[in-house]
């Protein structure tokens, strides 16, 4: 089939999920004989890649603006759709550019939209931008000929909200090497060190994530990787709280992947602060690479970790969750295999692919749920 994946930055991936699911899931299509078009978003087209793992890159410009960055590009990959690629099926993601799905329609072009978490609650985006979102929801709801959640608990919401069915499609889990030490810098040890990988934003709680480590009795050092282009006054939030512990290091946006995995392997605990998406990669990651994970208490969370998920819900519990886990670390690293086992077994890759691949083909074929529900809200919603 020709499979095309619009919505996204592209890849080579970073730290987002969409792209780490369109990274992971296209390759695997490509082995399985499928032609994936993947959309990236670049600044300079002439020099832009045109394959990647064996994925066809069409790259396209976009606003650098966060209301419109976004939505420029999503326009502009449509575009590309529905007049020169012209896929047997597409994969679209984020709810935010369901406005672009009549379009694709209009050329019976199948389109299966994974709607992600709950865009509209991030405090970054004003009245209007929420108000956006919610319509886009709605809008998805009605016009995509598949919705996907990564998550039960968005699954839920699409059926309460608006009655509407979703596949359910969580993201995988990467199993990583043990940790190559080598790799971490010569002043850190093995399990010797906490960190948090996240994109800087309120929602995130990165920086209830710094004040917590701030407030532990932690003699191991706090690693804070990741950054954001549009969040400047939270981003100095975070510093500011850095800036008062020599224990905290602010790392930055990391792109050396060898480097990174080695980071999630060898500390003692991953900080995990995200609250409104779904299934999160950050999170997989840390499953994956054996650590133990301090969590933000919500049903997202718990619903990837299960049994073995630490939690909290503001810095002073963060604060003891830490001490206790400086204080048993040989537990801290039977709790990480244990999240390491339970990756293996509900968050795999080959068997997301195959999800994947069969909703493809369902949807090619003719299946679609478009019109079957009108996209208002329950009452009172």
């Amino acid at each position: 089939m020709r499979i095309a994946m619009v919505g996204t930055r592209g890849v080579p991936a970073a730290y987002g999920g969409f792209e780490t699911a369109v990274e992971e899931i296209g390759k695997r299509l490509v082995e399985r004989g499928h032609e994936v078009i993947v959309y990236t978003r670049v600044e300079d087209r002439q020099r832009a890649p045109r394959e990647y793992l064996g994925m066809h890159l069409v790259p396209l410009p976009a606003v650098r603006s966060k209301a419109l960055e976004t939505l420029t590009h999503t326009a502009s990959s449509t575009a590309h759709v529905v007049a020169k690629s012209k896929p047997d099926m597409a994969f679209l993601f984020n709810a935010a550019n369901a406005i672009y799905l009549p379009p694709m329609r209009a050329r019976k072009i199948p389109v299966a939209t994974h709607v992600d978490g709950l865009e509209w609650r991030r405090t970054k985006w004003g009245k209007g931008g929420r108000k956006f979102y919610r319509m886009n929801e709605s809008i998805a709801v009605r016009y995509s000929d598949a919705l996907i959640a990564d998550a039960q608990g968005i699954a839920d919401y699409y059926t309460q909200e608006f009655g509407a069915t979703t596949d359910l499609i969580a993201y995988g889990a990467p199993i990583l090497p043990t940790c190559n030490v080598d790799l971490l810098g010569d002043d850190l040890q093995f399990k010797r060190f906490h960190v948090i990988v996240a994109r800087f934003e309120p929602e995130n709680h990165v920086a209830e994530g710094v004040l917590g480590y701030a407030r532990s009795n932690a003699p191991h050092p706090l690693l804070v990787i990741g950054g954001a282009p549009f969040a400047e006054e939270y981003t100095q939030r975070v510093q500011e709280i850095a800036a008062s512990d020599p224990r905290i290091r602010m790392l930055g946006p990391l792109w050396d992947q060898d480097r990174l995995d080695a980071l999630y392997s060898g500390a003692l605990t991953y900080i995990h602060g995200h609250s409104v998406g779904g299934t999160n990669p950050s999170l997989l990651r840390a499953m994956g690479a054996a650590t133990a994970t301090l969590a933000f208490d919500v049903s997202f969370n718990r619903e990837v970790l299960g049994d073995d998920g630490r939690f909290f819900a503001d810095p002073d519990q963060l604060a003891s969750q830490i001490d206790a886990a400086q204080a048993a670390p040989t537990e801290m690293i039977e709790i990480g295999q244990r999240l390491q086992r339970r990756a293996e077994r509900f968050y795999n890759w080959e068997e997301v692919t195959s999800k994947y691949e069969d909703l493809a083909i369902r949807l090619a074929d003719g299946e679609s749920q478009a019109g079957r529900f009108s996209g208002r809200r329950a009452p009172n919603r």
